[in-house]
């Protein structure tokens, strides 16, 4: 059965970064959808955006594509959007992913959940940005976000990489009505993900879920360009029964 998804990129992406999975997908039948957050196309204004921002400009693309019964995917920072897009569009969303993502308590910020010394420093680059906007440094993004890619392959990726927002990082979200929610959920983890110590995706973070089918696969934390074949499978599973 054909399904819909919907990717949101994480932080310092764009729907670029999903373009490999979604013609794996595509060419298994499904329909797969990703859409750029705001500030993240190359040259665009990153002043003044918010995360509100990010969650209307998805909620605007699905009516404007007429998207329902959609798999929702999120990856890393991505997790935060969805999570608030449901509140809003909970009859159109059939299932909810999320790909080593971001799952908030009420109440926190996506910054809440870095180690203490990875929120200083990328607090300290928006300071020092003319926009409050950071790019994640080369070494920690060869070492710890895409480790199992050839040093070529993440020098050119990491050039592609957009400047992020910080603000949308800081905000405390209300994810009351998210908690609420019946949605089905899944979480996919990465056995080799050392973007944040060991465990907080998972189970420290999927476990906010509570009732939720937990999918393994391997790969860093950048499987969307080293296992791309192999995520559109996981996700495809992840959906299962949606």
């Amino acid at each position: 059965m054909s399904k819909t998804f919907v990717m949101i990129h994480g932080s310092w992406h764009g729907g670029w970064a999903w373009q490999s999975v979604a013609r794996q997908l595509a060419s298994k039948g499904h329909r797969a959808y990703a859409p750029t957050l705001p500030g993240h196309e190359p040259g665009a204004s990153r002043v003044g955006i918010t995360h509100q921002d990010y969650v209307d400009a998805v909620i605007t693309y699905l009516k404007q594509h007429n998207l329902n019964e959609v798999v929702m995917v999120g990856h890393s920072f991505g997790g935060s959007v969805i999570s608030r897009v449901a509140q809003y569009l909970p009859k159109q969303i059939k299932q909810l992913v999320f790909l080593d993502a971001f799952v908030l308590a009420n109440g926190e910020s996506v910054y809440d959940n870095l180690p203490g010394e990875f929120k200083t420093l990328l607090n300290q680059l928006a300071q020092d940005s003319p926009d409050n906007s950071t790019v994640v440094p080369w070494e920690i993004w060869r070492d710890h976000f895409i480790q199992d890619a050839s040093e070529e392959v993440a020098r050119l990726l990491w050039g592609h990489l957009t400047p992020e927002p910080n603000r949308p990082n800081i905000e405390k979200l209300d994810l009351r009505a998210f908690e609420r929610l019946d949605i089905p959920r899944s979480f996919i983890s990465c056995r080799q993900d050392v973007a944040l110590p060991p465990g907080s995706f998972h189970p420290q973070m999927s476990s906010r879920l509570g009732k939720c089918k937990v999918v393994e696969m391997d790969g860093s934390h950048e499987v969307l360009f080293t296992r791309p074949a192999e995520v559109a499978d996981k996700l495809i599973h992840a959906s299962n029964g949606a």
